[in-house]
């Protein structure tokens, strides 16, 4: 008897299986014939442009998401409002030297970093010292730092497999790099770029001031791949060369934003929420293309494949994009605000924010058994190029959501390239491929539908 209804289990379970086969099948369809994720990002980026937290061209983005999603086919789409900062870049950067041997003026690639005080209007001209760790920086004091700029020149480490790693390992010297030279009488920083490609793009980000490790207030700018390997030939030819940097950029007051939430109602269990997402903001430099324009449509044809396909989901599908998760993270605070206060539940959130490259893989919190659920599906998505599930999963916008013990996803592209573009002039629309950006979208298609199916 025993064996008989493992057997009567056992066909119902293929039988689901191949019906779940067949459904992605159809999604990925959608997704690879009919989606418009190209040409809302083509949209974004052209008649939009950057987007940086608190601009003009922000606010334009905020109603630009709102109609894209009612165009998806939203039922419902809220603006729901946050406080941003608001930095401003002014005038183009200028970073020369010109050594006391040779008396050639060397012209090198910078940008200001976001946060980031501007120079005195006549500029900053001052030695520099060459920095590889923050050890060096405590070694040197302040009779090696004082009166000039110090120079992080740290680099990706290569025999790290995934960028991002190498990323979270040299992202510090930009972020708290500037106040700990402060500390010991520094008048300017200049970060080596966090990419591992060797062009003359410079990489923006955010940094910050940390006033209980030194109240000044130093410029800090980051330098290309090139202009730092420039600069370091410079400085073993010449180790008192001076160098000339003037920045215009300012901090003005916090502006009123919003996250764009679009959503359609669930015809089971509408209190229940499934959430895809990216940011909508970008930085100033390029066309926000990769980071995040690329999360943010993804999210957007959730919706669209839902509605269609004539799909209809059994819980709500929501789709967000958040504002200033590049200089703030206001958007992500303020969902999570909403969310406590009105007792909202959310099954899952999924955020794609590493790139509009081909699908590889995905990390999912193991918070009411998610990850094992996910595992359970990877035969099913292995046809579409998913070759990893990993335990532990998020993103900066839907992070806070994990104090309300909201299972997160971190959807994880190819990244090999992705610090190519990250915060540069260079992320720009023609950087995406079509076919690589619906493939990553049918996969966040795929996934969405099956939480919402097999969640009971």
């Amino acid at each position: 008897m025993a064996l008989i209804l493992l057997c009567v289990i056992g066909a119902f379970q293929l039988k689901a299986q191949n019906a779940d086969s067949v459904a992605l099948r159809r999604i990925f369809d959608f997704y690879l014939t009919q989606s418009s994720c190209y040409k809302n990002l083509e949209t974004l980026c052209h008649k939009v442009g950057a987007r940086l937290s608190g601009s003009p061209e922000a606010a334009k983005a905020v109603l630009w998401a709102r109609q894209a999603m009612y165009e998806a086919g939203a039922d419902t789409v809220y603006l729901q409002p946050c406080m941003v900062p608001h930095w401003v870049r002014g005038a183009k950067e200028v970073c020369s030297s010109v050594s006391l041997k040779s008396k050639q003026k060397i012209m090198y690639s910078v940008c200001a970093l976001g946060g980031s005080v501007a120079t005195p209007p006549a500029g900053t001209r001052a030695e520099v010292v060459e920095v590889k760790s923050f050890e060096e920086v405590e070694q040197l004091g302040e009779a090696g730092i004082k009166g000039k700029i110090v120079f992080y020149n740290v680099f990706f480490d290569h025999t790290r497999l995934h960028t991002g790693a190498c990323y979270g390992e040299t992202v510090k010297y930009r972020w708290a790099g500037p106040s700990k030279a402060a500390r010991y009488g520094a008048v300017a920083t200049i970060v080596r770029s966090m990419s591992s490609i060797d062009n003359d793009f410079p990489h923006t980000g955010a940094m910050g001031y940390d006033t209980t490790v030194s109240k000044t207030k130093i410029p800090c700018c980051a330098i290309s791949y090139a202009g730092a390997d420039k600069l370091m030939a410079e400085l073993k030819k010449d180790p008192k060369l001076k160098v000339s940097l003037t920045m215009s950029c300012q901090t003005l007051k916090d502006e009123p934003s919003f996250n764009v939430v679009g959503e359609i109602k669930g015809s089971v269990k509408p209190k229940e929420i499934i959430l895809a997402g990216g940011h909508l903001d970008s930085w100033d430099l390029g066309d926000g293309a990769h980071d995040d324009g690329a999360g943010v449509v993804q999210g957007i044809e959730v919706l669209a494949m839902y509605k269609k396909t004539g799909l209809k989901p059994r819980h709500t599908i929501r789709a967000v994009a958040f504002m200033n998760e590049e200089n703030g993270g206001a958007g992500g605070r303020a969902y999570f605000e909403d969310t406590k206060k009105n007792n909202l539940v959310h099954l899952a959130a999924l955020e794609s924010d590493a790139g509009g490259f081909a699908p590889r893989g995905i990390g999912a919190d193991t918070t009411s058994g998610l990850y094992q659920k996910l595992l359970g599906w990877k035969g099913l998505l292995d046809p579409y190029f998913l070759q990893f599930i990993d335990a532990g999963g998020g993103g900066a916008d839907i992070y806070p959501l994990k104090k309300l013990d909201v299972p997160l996803i971190g959807f994880q592209p190819d990244g090999q390239r992705y610090f190519d573009y990250h915060h540069t002039a260079d992320d720009t629309f023609d950087k995406v491929n079509k076919r690589e950006l619906e493939l990553s979208a049918g996969v966040i298609g795929a996934l969405i539908y099956l939480i919402d199916l097999h969640t009971h």
